[in-house]
């Protein structure tokens, strides 16, 4: 059964939805239509991310990017209801915590427009984390929401969300570092362009407010990643916005020993990623990528929505002196360490996550057709 052109709107605003979503979308077809609100836009990064996955030109609202939290989920509401006014969808998809997925919940709500939630049931528990209230509101008015993991319909079970509401996906995630993951010749010619040896390096990023808004945090981050580069190379992809951080909290000089290049790409990273002796970052994401790529990774945050990680593959620490304690002993762990992570599965899932929403998609957003076909 197929779905009419451009039925299903997918609203999103920042690069991780546009990777996580990929699969989704090119299974959809013609039935996708991409809704970008421009939350995280910028033509170097997610003009570049558009082409590099192949992803088609999406519909863009305007004067979202670099507003307040408020002035954005408030801006696009009101674009995605007139959007949703002069081209009712028959489902709306969002994905994750965002700002945009918030707005895009908020508004196919009010239109009564059926709400599928990709990757429901995430929670840290910190209420600190603008990231946690955006999904606890979104999966109270989702219809279907897709769980990652057992542990994330536990969430939402013990929130009282109806069992009938709640589907396990697994997480795209897995789907989308494995076909976007370069193949091994052109992974050892990047790591030939960059000087580095497989197995041979930390890689490293920081970008959430809460490192690169605060000077002490961001001082104790370069500065453990500065004394781990006395003992193995540390590449630093530099977001523009931490960079700009660093310099007005006149921090520069903590880049000296570090290998810090521009943002990569999506392939580009994970090919990085898969030959890092060692992960150090902030990102949610990357929580799960480490999983699929079986490398180990230091989390540089106060708290994690994404615990299935932690049982194996990565620890969580604080900006501080922990940094450098956990990272040495994770890398001391050598090439006997990374082929048990390596053997052992991902708790995301089975890459099939992508397959198992369009179904349940279909279900939300044709059920007539469906009923005639049984």
């Amino acid at each position: 059964m197929s779905l009419p052109p451009r039925s299903i709107a997918i609203v999103l605003g920042t690069r991780p939805e546009l990777v996580k979503l990929t699969d989704l979308v090119r299974l959809l077809g013609p039935a996708a239509h991409l809704v970008h609100t421009g939350q995280h836009y910028d033509e170097e990064l997610s003009g570049r991310f558009l082409t590099e996955l192949g992803l088609p030109e999406p519909t863009f609202l305007t004067g979202i990017g670099g507003r307040p939290r408020a002035v954005q989920i408030s801006a696009a509401l009101a674009q995605l209801d007139t959007l949703f006014t002069t081209e009712p969808p028959l489902a709306v998809v969002v994905q994750g915590d965002t700002n945009a997925a918030l707005a895009g919940a908020l508004a196919a709500n009010a239109r009564g427009i059926p709400l599928l939630h990709v990757e429901a049931g995430l929670r840290s528990h910190d209420r600190n984390m603008p990231e946690e209230h955006n999904r606890v509101l979104i999966d109270r008015i989702a219809d279907v929401l897709c769980a990652a993991t057992g542990d994330n319909r536990a969430n939402l079970l013990a929130e009282g969300i109806a069992d009938e509401r709640i589907a396990v996906t697994g997480n795209t995630v897995v789907e989308a570092v494995r076909n976007q993951l370069p193949d091994a010749a052109e992974r050892a010619a990047l790591l030939a362009r960059h000087g580095l040896n497989a197995d041979g390096f930390v890689l490293a990023t920081v970008h959430r407010p809460e490192n690169t808004d605060s000077p002490e945090a961001l001082r104790a981050i370069l500065g453990e990643l500065g004394a781990l580069a006395g003992d193995v190379p540390v590449v630093l992809p530099l977001h523009p916005r931490t960079r700009a951080r660093i310099a007005s909290a006149g921090l520069a000089e903590l880049l000296a020993p570090l290998f810090v290049t521009a943002p990569l790409g999506y392939a580009e990273f994970l090919a990085l990623a898969a030959h890092a002796a060692l992960l150090v970052s902030d990102s949610g994401g990357i929580q799960e990528e480490c999983t699929v790529l079986g490398r180990p990774l230091v989390v540089v945050r106060r708290s994690t929505e994404r615990p299935e990680a932690m049982a194996d593959f990565a620890d969580l620490v604080e900006p501080g002196a922990e940094i450098g304690r956990v990272a040495r002993r994770r890398l001391a762990e050598g090439p006997a360490g990374l082929e048990r992570l390596a053997a052992l599965p991902s708790p995301f899932g089975d890459g099939s996550a992508s397959e198992r929403i369009v179904a349940l998609l279909a279900a939300v957003a044709a059920p007539q057709q469906l009923a005639a076909a049984a």
